[in-house]
């Protein structure tokens, strides 16, 4: 049950364990990339089958975190979290110890099945952990951390290999991971609203079709942007939606179904998760496109291009806990919508560089991205978050890190399409994309806000 007393100090190290491990999992997203090549040449094996030392991570998380944030409506979300973490752990630990690609790929499969799990149930043990008139504020740092960690992650990256082999990009997971098990196993409240129900209430064969249908679906998605062979894609999405189809029937009478049907059908939460979706795909997109941009138009070198970068990351550092604190006192969609319309300024206007740019002119148009990504992203966190009842919020915390994951690979896989596509083109006509993106979630935020209105003119 949630107390509205002040956030104590056995909650502030709760926080700080679940900080720690979300700042992890969502490190270690990125954090390979730049090792690939190393990683690759040290294992034998050619870059493109190296690929999937990403891919496995990625496509099980995304896959399996609905069906864990279902399960941890079942068991309780203190469960599912540190049972995630020890997963983490242990797989963090196989992927250091891998002689061959085979068996790293397996253990980053489990590596991402850890990392669903944490982040399945992230937001609804920070639900559960504040009082309601802070939820703002505390989904605001745990955006901020969601924001920095991505960011971050490449830096950490090279700064590991600079000094250590490719293994300790691994192991570097498992003292820090250690602690916040500890801090965690100690800390996090151990009431649940529904530690009562029996594991017997969760249907295992419908989280079967919900991991297939997502794995299916992002294989399809992989083979699109590359401009694969048709007839797979084709293929692998009409498995996805057959898989679709028998979850929507197994689950039609289901009180609490894992693909969360019922939680959709409310207008707020389907659009709120839309507009993150395309919040996620322009940061998705921007990270991605942008160093290209800096290398090649702008003629700068690594450094710069690391300064360039830095402001977008400042400023979501600087608004994610500011915007969560107004979305306490302020409607989410009013302030998510702004955030949006800046970051859609902020896109056109770098869509519109040239070589003869200044870089403190365009350092300034990624501080405006970071301001506008930040205001948006903690108040449609708490408009996600408020919009269900507490026995639900596993789900809805699916929702939020399903949209976040969905977005950035949503994000990466156009400008993989573009720049198959349109070979030798500018790179901006991407960013002039994750403008038109930006716009849309703009307009679904303002259509959220009309029906806010109506909704209240009817009461």
């Amino acid at each position: 049950m949630q107390k509205n007393a002040e956030v104590t100090y056995k909650w502030r190290l709760s926080l700080v364990a679940i900080s720690i491990v979300i700042c992890m999992a969502t490190i270690d997203t990125a954090i390979v990339n730049t090792a690939l090549p190393v990683i690759s040449r040290e294992l034998g094996s050619n870059p493109s089958s190296a690929v999937w030392i990403i891919n496995a991570y990625q496509m099980i998380m995304i896959s399996m975190l609905l069906p864990l944030a279902s399960l941890g409506e079942v068991i309780g979300y203190r469960r599912v979290y540190i049972t995630g973490l020890s997963v983490f752990l242990v797989s963090s630990l196989m992927c250091g110890l891998s002689n061959s690609l085979f068996f790293l790929i397996l253990s980053r499969s489990l590596q991402g099945f850890g990392a669903a799990a944490i982040m399945s149930v992230n937001t609804a043990l920070i639900k559960f952990i504040y009082p309601p008139n802070k939820l703002g504020q505390g989904l605001g740092f745990n955006a901020l951390i969601v924001a920095v960690s991505f960011t971050i992650a490449p830096l950490i990256s090279a700064a590991i290999l600079s000094i250590a082999r490719w293994e300790w990009l691994f192991f570097i997971n498992i003292p820090v991971g250690c602690m916040a098990l500890i801090l965690s196993a100690i800390y996090l409240p151990k009431e649940q609203h529904n530690d009562h129900l029996p594991v017997t209430k969760f249907d295992w064969f419908a989280a079967m079709l919900c991991f297939l249908l997502f794995l299916f679906f992002i294989l399809g998605f992989g083979e699109l942007t590359h401009q694969g062979y048709w007839p797979v894609v084709l293929l692998e999405w009409s498995v996805t939606l057959v898989f679709s189809i028998l979850l929507a029937y197994k689950q039609s009478t289901h009180p609490s179904p894992i693909l969360a049907i019922d939680l959709l059908q409310s207008a707020n939460l389907l659009l709120s998760s839309l507009t993150s979706i395309c919040a996620f795909t322009v940061q998705g997109l921007a990270f991605v496109s942008l160093p290209f941009l800096f290398l090649t138009v702008l003629h700068k070198n690594q450094i710069e291009t690391g300064l360039l970068i830095t402001p977008w990351s400042a400023m979501v550092a600087v608004m994610a806990p500011i915007a969560g604190r107004l979305s306490d006192r302020y409607k989410s969609e009013i302030l998510s919508g702004a955030g949006l319309l800046i970051l859609m300024g902020g896109m056109v206007s770098l869509a519109m560089v040239s070589d003869s740019s200044f870089m403190f002119g365009t350092g300034v148009k990624m501080a405006i991205c970071g301001i506008g990504f930040g205001l948006f992203q903690s108040p449609n966190l708490r408009a996600i978050m408020g919009s269900v009842p507490a026995a639900r919020s596993g789900s809805a915390s699916g929702i939020v890190a399903i949209s976040r994951l969905l977005g950035q690979t949503f994000g990466a896989g156009l400008v993989a399409l573009c720049l198959s596509i349109f070979p030798g083109k500018n790179i901006t006509i991407v960013l002039w994309i994750g403008g038109g993106v930006a716009m849309g979630g703009f307009i679904i935020c303002t259509l959220r806000w009309v029906l806010s209105l109506n909704h209240e003119a009817i009461k």
